[in-house]
């Protein structure tokens, strides 16, 4: 089974959650062929050169080859890589599994917060994620609160395909 890994690549805490959630994985599905692009010297070795065009055909290959796609949905807004990954992805009509980890889930059906929305749209207790691209991952796949949910989904993934 082969598996992408979406999200941005450029701080520590990108790269950081990148790392350990590539490991959650890889220790769940031991055979799995996880594609993370940070890992990828060749297009993502900032010392060096990849023009837009390579960076577009090394991740484009490995989106066509992937058997599914899992993007980390956080940040303020989702990376703008990331969608573009998971647009393309879509068109495959292949399992998509978001992860989206902030805390402002949380409180959903706390009264107060809803009553304060109404009152005033800038008393927003809640998080906004664009709803195309909501739509997209729902379309074939689902979107996690933690990385403890994500690994569970690509456990699902694989146990459908077995």
């Amino acid at each position: 089974m082969k598996g992408y890994l979406a999200n941005g690549l450029f701080s520590i805490g990108d790269r950081y959650v990148n790392e350990q959630l590539a490991k959650a994985i890889r220790e769940a599905v031991p055979e799995i062929d996880l594609y993370v692009p940070q890992e990828n010297a060749a297009i993502n070795d900032k010392t060096a050169y990849a023009n837009s065009e390579i960076i577009a055909e090394a991740d484009l290959s490995k989106l066509e080859e992937s058997d599914f796609l899992i993007a980390v949905l956080d940040g303020v807004e989702v990376d703008s890589g990331v969608a573009a990954e998971i647009g393309a992805f879509s068109m495959l009509k292949r399992p998509i599994v978001g992860v989206f980890t902030d805390t402002r889930q949380q409180g959903r059906d706390n009264q107060k917060k809803i009553d304060a929305l109404i009152e005033d749209g800038l008393e927003n207790q809640f998080v906004y994620r664009n709803l195309f691209l909501v739509g997209l991952i729902k379309r074939n796949g689902e979107i996690t609160s933690s990385l403890e949910e994500a690994v569970e989904a690509v456990l699902e993934i694989k146990n459908k395909r077995i």
